[in-house]
């Protein structure tokens, strides 16, 4: 199973499950050194770009994002 397959199938999870999910997914960082945490980040970011770059993506601004974040929990 691939990375993006792993994602959309927790993507498909009930809210409920995925924030469980997210939990034991943070947990398990806890395990790992902060060379091994600021590798996988500068992974992630790299990924990003990629995505942003080839057009999967499109970004958006951090405001307007938590903007439409406290309107919905709030």
């Amino acid at each position: 199973m691939t990375i993006l397959e792993v994602e959309a199938a927790a993507l498909n999870l009930e809210l409920s499950e995925r924030a469980a999910l997210a939990q034991k997914l943070l947990r398990s960082l806890d395990e790992l050194s902060e060379d091994e945490i600021e590798q996988l980040w500068a992974e992630e970011a790299l990924r990003r770009d990629e995505e942003l770059d080839a057009g999967k993506a499109t970004a958006r601004d951090g405001e307007e994002v938590l903007r439409e974040l406290r309107a919905r929990f709030s």
